[in-house]
């Protein structure tokens, strides 16, 4: 809420403290018997209107004593009530109902006690207790509008939150199709590079001519992309992931990875886009470890959190950390591992942590939430 809002709030309140007040004195001027402390009770009982806001119940208690005294003192009209009725109606909006009644039955009770006649005072305190119950209804339904009003609100935000997820998601999607079929096109014409070279390196030599330098390097270079455009392809076209992390960590260890894994809570069978993020995850920061860290010890961390009940619930952690030959002072430049890393994350509506150690090496934490609407 912004500054000028809290300043109109703040005289809104004043004025209507005020003019409670004023409407009061008005009244009682009329009055033969009103005197100096008829017209202070009144504007004692009026004043603290202006903090409604801030401090309903203390309103509420000074109003209804003050009011009370005043009846008491001086035996007025109706009005005398408006007061005490704006306090009651302020102390039901935020949900006070039982001070509010109270308070009702203590400022009726004095109204009565001191009428000046039986058929009047119960007329009076007939239409002073419609009066006060009107002030309860109308604050509870003030306060449940307001609820609803939250409500919408944040049904609104979940919404839109609920379409940047799909948007992102969608997003993913088509990147992985154009790069899947980039990779298609890129594998189909070096291939073609490749065979052409092969073909010239096999006449040169039938012909028992020296090949040139050029060539072989040519046809050494296109089956070297060859083979890393057949590994992408690989992953590209695997809509389920191929293992699980533990097969991932046996897989680097018989690399000659030093690789340790362990694995915490209530293991358990996951939704299918936060396996296939988790396995990715866990593939692509091991990938990046055995890059860039060098000689390194590599530690694997996976953390089933929740209660394991089946409903769906909690955050799938997952931690790799390892000891490698990365600076503290100097951010990564994130590359295409680590771009994709962070868009599966995000879809999911979690977060990722990708960044140096401040002890050396590199660490990546990732939390994935488990819920089913994933």
């Amino acid at each position: 809420m912004s500054g000028r809002q809290i300043d109109r709030r703040v005289l809104a309140d004043v004025v209507l403290a005020a003019v409670v007040g004023a409407l009061g004195m008005g009244v009682a001027a009329f009055d033969d018997g009103t005197d100096a402390l008829d017209l202070t009770l009144i504007a004692l009982a009026s004043a603290p209107l202006a903090l409604h806001r801030a401090a309903p119940r203390a309103v509420l208690a000074a109003a209804t004593l003050l009011g009370t005294a005043y009846v008491v003192h001086a035996h007025p009209g109706p009005l005398s009530a408006l007061p005490v009725l704006g306090a009651v109606h302020t102390a039901a909006r935020v949900g006070h109902r039982g001070l509010a009644g109270a308070a009702s039955t203590v400022f009726l009770a004095g109204y009565v006690a001191t009428g000046p006649g039986t058929q009047e005072v119960a007329e009076r305190a007939g239409l002073l207790a419609g009066w006060f119950l009107c002030a309860v209804v109308t604050g509870l339904a003030d306060r449940n509008w307001q609820a609803y009003l939250r409500q919408t609100e944040q049904r609104a935000q979940e919404a839109e939150r609920t379409r940047e997820e799909a948007a992102l998601r969608r997003a993913g999607e088509e990147r992985l199709r154009i790069a899947r079929e980039l990779h298609d096109s890129l594998t189909h014409s070096i291939s073609i590079v490749k065979l052409q070279a092969g073909v010239a390196v096999h006449l040169a030599r039938k012909r028992g001519e020296e090949v040139p330098p050029a060539l072989l390097a040519i046809q050494e270079a296109s089956g070297e992309a060859m083979r890393e455009l057949r590994s992408a392809l690989q992953v590209l076209r695997a809509d389920e992931p191929s293992g699980t992390p533990a097969l991932l960590v046996e897989r680097a260890r018989a690399a000659g990875l030093a690789v340790d894994l362990t694995v915490t809570g209530d293991e358990r069978p996951l939704p299918p886009a936060v396996d296939r993020a988790a396995y990715r995850i866990v593939q692509e920061a091991l990938t990046n470890a055995a890059r860039h860290a060098g000689p390194a010890k590599i530690t694997v961390r996976i953390d089933y959190g929740g209660d394991g009940d089946g409903d769906g619930d909690g955050e799938l952690t997952i931690d790799v950390d390892d000891d490698g030959a990365a600076d503290p002072a100097r951010q990564p430049v994130p590359g295409t591992g680590l771009t994709g890393m962070r868009e599966r994350v995000t879809a999911l509506g979690g977060t990722l942590r990708a960044a140096p150690r401040a002890e050396g090496g590199f660490a990546v934490h990732a939390r994935l939430p488990m819920g089913e609407t994933v």
